[in-house]
């Protein structure tokens, strides 16, 4: 077979196959395979399919084939030991200077490890995080690719036109090179985890409006709807709006979320978030908080029974506002994105990832399932200060906080007295609170570590030097 592809896509699924089409739609020829040949024969009758540039392909060596070299080739396939064994099987197929990229959901350890493997076969490998889903991956998704910087320029030209694009006249193109390793892996991790933390708040929130001041469905999307016109403008807004009132399709006069059972799912990026930030000494409750929401959801049964068994008195929201509760809403999400872009910051110091902190927000501005209109604002923040420390210090965040800050504190409040669970947004104000405190009461943690187990502390007038204390001799 003659080399005619530009690019080539393994994969076929639902990412795979949109991924490849939004390649194809750009003007380029490009070859796809799957394990199975049945995949790949349905994409080819698919309605984005039919007549598309696409060249199908029965084996990998044909596959490899089939792509002008230097390949640039882009895995889309189930993360784990699915990419493995694809990267094994076309391993020795390569030459030296091809591409190959997992555009998964991969584990950024991994990603480490293929970039080894890889260096044994003198091919580049690029681990890449993709977000939008299917629409994105169709029609322009938010890019993080990683690794090498050479290799990733080389993809770059393609990159920039399968993005989505953003800024004034759609003109930034949402791709950015995260680093070197598995620097685009882990941002695209830590998009996640900002991800579950944004979606448990906007739950509490929901939850609030719903069952704490008693507004109906029909209601509660009017309100989101609302909110989306203004600076808490965000897709995971909308989309709430747009979901919120959903007529119940199997119950005539219901609405289909008092249908859906209250069990979240979760994929692991979440997890892999938080056991990177206890590696990286970085905290990051919101996150944290709201990994741990969806397993204490899991507990359905055990919580039924619960319920019955402590009948834990509830009641209804008092004291606050709609307005408060969006107030508090945005302050929980300042505190939630510091937290993320924090977290980045320390592992690209961690790992020698040498990532652009302020390019980072720029690329979540469109496609991506964080994006929001105060992405704008928080990539100019890093833009003016590279060495910026935290959002929550920033001088285009800081008015906002003294803003926001009174209404978090009211509505946290106002639902622990009601009895209605607020983990997320009671993490967002910890955070605030305590990273805006002076001095903290772990002075008599170091004290009770010191007296128990001699493992000394520092003075006020003496940072860096540790010292022991007998605590327990008589005082005297």
């Amino acid at each position: 077979m003659s080399a005619t592809a530009d690019a080539g896509v393994i994969g076929m699924a639902v990412m795979g196959r949109n991924l490849a089409k939004n390649i194809e739609s750009r003007g380029h020829t490009v070859a796809i395979y799957n394990r199975t040949w049945e995949k790949t024969e349905e994409v080819m009758q698919w309605e984005h399919g039919k007549n598309a540039r696409f060249v199908p392909c029965r084996e990998l060596s044909e596959f490899v084939a089939a792509i002008k070299p230097p390949r640039r080739i882009i895995i889309m396939v189930q993360a784990g030991k699915g990419t493995d064994a694809v990267i094994e099987q076309i391993a020795p197929l390569l030459e030296a200077g091809d591409i190959l990229v997992d555009g998964g959901n991969a584990y950024w350890g991994d990603t480490d490890r293929r970039n080894a493997y890889a260096k044994q076969w003198k091919f580049h490998f690029v681990g890449m995080g993709v977000s939008g889903g299917e629409e994105g991956a169709r029609l322009g998704p938010s890019i993080m690719p990683g690794g090498n910087k050479q290799a990733v320029d080389q993809l770059m030209p393609i990159l920039i036109e399968i993005s989505a694009k953003a800024g004034k006249g759609g003109k930034d193109a949402c791709v950015t090179w995260c680093g070197e390793g598995s620097a685009g892996h882990f941002v695209k991790m830590v998009h996640n985890g900002i991800e579950y933390g944004d979606m448990q708040m906007i739950a509490e929130v929901y939850d609030l409006l719903h069952r704490g001041l008693g507004h109906d469905h029909k209601k509660s999307a009017a309100i989101f709807t609302k909110w989306n016109q203004g600076e808490l403008a965000s897709f995971l807004i909308e989309l709430t709006g747009l979901i919120a009132d959903k007529a119940d399709p199997q119950k005539k006069g219901a609405y289909l979320l008092d249908a859906i059972r209250d069990a979240a799912g979760q994929k692991g990026t979440g997890k892999w978030t938080t056991i990177a930030a206890l590696d990286a000494n970085v905290p990051i409750p919101t996150i944290t908080a709201a990994v741990d929401a969806r397993l204490m959801s899991s507990l359905k049964i055990e919580r039924e029974a619960a319920a019955k068994v402590l009948k834990v008195p509830r009641r209804k929201l008092t004291g606050v506002t709609v307005g408060d509760i969006a107030k508090a809403l945005y302050a929980a999400k300042i505190a939630a994105y510091a937290q993320g872009m924090r977290l980045i910051i320390e592992a690209s110091k961690l790992r020698s990832y040498g990532t652009d902190i302020g390019a980072i927000p720029a690329i979540w501005r469109g496609g991506c399932i964080i994006r929001a209109v105060f992405l704008d604002r928080i990539t100019v923040a890093f833009k003016k200060q590279p060495n910026l420390a935290s959002l929550l210090v920033a001088a285009e965040f800081r008015k906002d906080i003294a803003r926001t800050l009174p209404s978090l504190r009211k509505v946290v409040g106002a639902a622990i007295t009601a009895g209605l669970p607020v983990p997320a947004l009671s993490a967002s104000l910890a955070y605030i609170e305590g990273y805006t405190t002076a001095r903290l009461p772990a002075y008599l943690t170091q004290a009770q570590r010191d007296a128990f187990g001699s493992h000394t502390y520092e003075r006020n007038e003496a940072p860096g030097t540790f010292i022991h204390t007998e605590w327990l001799t008589a005082h005297g």
